[in-house]
């Protein structure tokens, strides 16, 4: 199990409370890796979880530790994998992206205001990021604390992509998502590109289906139709147009690394896993207009004129 604020417990996993008792949790833990095992049809992805969830609480050593939150090769997160992350030295002295903006700043703000609110008016909140209080939180807040995550994710792995490229975090916007801010996650140009990003953890598996994107936990959204509204507001604001729309999720969450979808107003969509992301703005996506050295320059001062960071 990935150490999102999204992703079930193991005791959600095996679909039993936090305090049934020893015999009520093995009875649960066989029952569920029966009818996942993929020998008998069950899902692969599912059969894992089962065993994870297992290593987690299976024992009553194990159990005691996972429910003080400690820290070990089969534990919970602590905190510390889901606050702020303090600023680290780049390892070597090759040149990274020319990068603006604060990733993951906004949807912080608006996590610890979410939470505050849930909490209670009056309520001190010592630690918002405590595991046992995120897992106590509705799904919504900790929707919006695996996305500021998710974000910040996105953003080491486009610092890597070097000095030919520009990107610019937290970019405002007038387009919002539903219960998301006015912004654009990632607006990234090089000479493969000029890519509209959006960073998204919904805490289960999408797949593109006709351009746009498709999966339980998606709940009504239509991510790609609100990632172009996004891009088009900016792309508006300093006459450019995005050659690629693309949606960032876990890698879990994605069948296949890569996987383009047709296209919006001329741009290229993907779904592309977090892992792959800077590989594909590197290589450019398939269909995707790369843009001369003159163009690049022109396009970013356009840019550089009108972003404005929320």
């Amino acid at each position: 199990m990935a150490e999102s604020p999204l992703s079930d417990s193991p005791y959600e996993v095996l679909g039993v409370p936090a305090d049934a008792d020893a015999a009520a949790l093995r009875l649960a833990y066989r029952r569920a890796l029966r009818t996942a095992h993929p020998d008998t049809g069950g899902d692969p992805v599912r059969f894992h979880a089962v065993q994870r969830a297992w290593l987690l609480v299976g024992t009553p050593e194990a159990r005691a530790a996972f429910d003080r939150g400690l820290r070990g090769p089969t534990s919970a997160p602590t905190r510390e994998a889901w606050a702020p992350a303090a600023p680290r030295r780049p390892r070597d002295s090759r040149p990274l992206a020319r990068s603006y903006g604060h990733p993951g700043g906004l949807t912080r703000e608006l996590y610890l205001a979410r939470m505050r609110e849930w909490v209670g008016r009056g309520v001190e909140v010592p630690d918002p990021y405590d595991p046992e209080l995120v897992r106590r939180a509705p799904r919504d807040i900790r929707h919006i604390l695996a996305d500021a995550l998710t974000e910040e994710a996105t953003a080491r792995a486009l610092s890597t992509l070097g000095i030919a490229y520009t990107v610019w975090h937290d970019v405002a916007t007038d387009a919002a998502g539903p219960g998301l801010p006015p912004k654009l996650d990632h607006l990234v140009l090089g000479p493969t590109g000029l890519f509209a990003i959006q960073s998204e953890d919904w805490g289960g598996p999408v797949a593109m289906k006709r351009g746009e994107l498709v999966g339980e936990a998606l709940g009504g959204e239509r991510p790609f139709r609100a990632l172009a509204a996004r891009a088009k507001a900016i792309g508006r604001a300093a006459r450019v147009k995005p050659t690629a729309l693309v949606i960032v999720v876990p890698d879990e969450y994605a069948a296949e690394p890569l996987e383009v979808g047709g296209s919006v107003r001329g741009a290229v969509v993907a779904l592309v896993r977090s892992s792959r992301l800077a590989s594909a703005v590197r290589e450019g996506l398939p269909g995707s207009a790369h843009l001369g050295g003159t163009e690049v320059m022109e396009v970013r001062s356009r840019l550089q004129a009108v972003v404005r960071f929320a």
